[in-house]
C-alpha cells in the first residue's frame, strides 16, 4: 500500500483493496447527505446517494488499526443515518466537537452557524496525552477549491491530538486534500481518496507546494 498519494475513485472500492488494520487515524468530511448547492450552484457527487457514502464506514472500521480513531463530519440532517452508519460499522462514540462561526452558512428555521464532527473509536485507544477543547476555532477558507472545504488550521489539532509523527492519516472523501495537507505540513503520511478527478488534481497541486516548501527549507 503507497503512502502519500491521492487516489481518485470510489471510496468503498479502493477500500475494499487495503489490508486489514493499516491506518493509524481517519479524519474526513463526507457528502453530509443534505443536496447541497453553494452559492455558486456547485454540488456535490454522492450527496444525495447515501448508498455511495455510508457503505465507506465499514472500510474505514476495518482498515484502521485496533484502537484508533476516526474523526468525521456529518451531516445533521441525516444525523441518524450516519449514527447507525457507525454502529453498524463497530465504531464507539468518545467525542463531539462543534466549530462556531460568525456568520450563517444556511437560514431556515434557524440560522446555522456551526460545523461539528464526531470522535468514533475502534476498541479501546489511549486518551490523548494532550486532549483538546470540545470547542474549536473556525477559519473560513472562501470555499475557493472546493464548495465545503475546511481549512488546514481546523485539521491540524485534531492531527496533532489524535496521532504521531509518522503516523499514516486517511480520508476517504478527500475533496480538495486539506487532511493531506495538514498530515503533510506535521510529519505525517496521507492517504486521500476523492470521487472527483477535478479536486484530485487541486489536491495533487496543493501538495506539491507543501512538498517544495518543505524541501526549500531543508535543501
Amino acid at each position: 500500500m503507497k503512502r502519500n498519494q491521492i487516489i481518485c475513485g470510489d471510496s468503498k472500492q479502493v477500500l475494499s483493496h487495503f489490508p486489514n488494520n493499516s491506518i493509524d487515524l481517519v479524519i474526513t468530511d463526507p457528502p453530509y447527505l443534505c443536496k447541497y448547492k453553494d452559492r455558486n450552484g456547485r454540488t456535490l457527487m454522492n450527496d444525495d446517494n447515501a448508498d455511495g457514502v455510508l457503505p465507506v464506514y465499514k472500510e474505514i472500521f476495518r482498515t484502521l488499526k485496533p484502537n484508533s480513531y476516526c474523526i468525521t463530519f456529518y451531516g445533521w440532517t441525516a444525523i441518524a443515518e450516519f449514527s447507525e452508519a457507525w454502529a453498524n460499522a463497530g465504531f464507539r462514540t468518545v467525542g463531539h466537537i462543534v466549530w462556531p462561526k460568525k456568520y450563517a452558512s444556511k437560514e431556515g428555521f434557524m440560522k446555522y452557524q456551526h460545523e461539528s464532527a464526531f470522535v468514533l473509536a475502534k476498541g479501546y485507544p489511549h486518551k490523548p496525552e494532550y486532549p483538546i477543547s470540545d470547542v474549536q476555532k473556525w477559519h473560513y477558507t472562501g470555499n475557493r477549491s472546493h464548495p465545503t472545504e475546511k481549512a488546514v488550521s481546523v485539521i491540524e489539532p485534531l492531527i496533532k491530538c489524535f496521532s504521531k509523527p509518522g503516523d499514516l492519516i486517511l480520508d476517504p472523501f478527500s475533496g480538495s486534500g486539506t487532511t493531506a495537507v495538514a498530515a503533510a505540513l506535521n510529519d505525517r503520511d496521507y492517504i486521500g481518496i476523492e470521487l472527483e478527478h477535478k479536486y484530485c488534481d487541486v489536491a495533487e497541486r496543493r501538495l506539491a507546494s507543501v512538498n517544495f516548501y518543505e524541501n526549500a527549507i531543508y535543501a
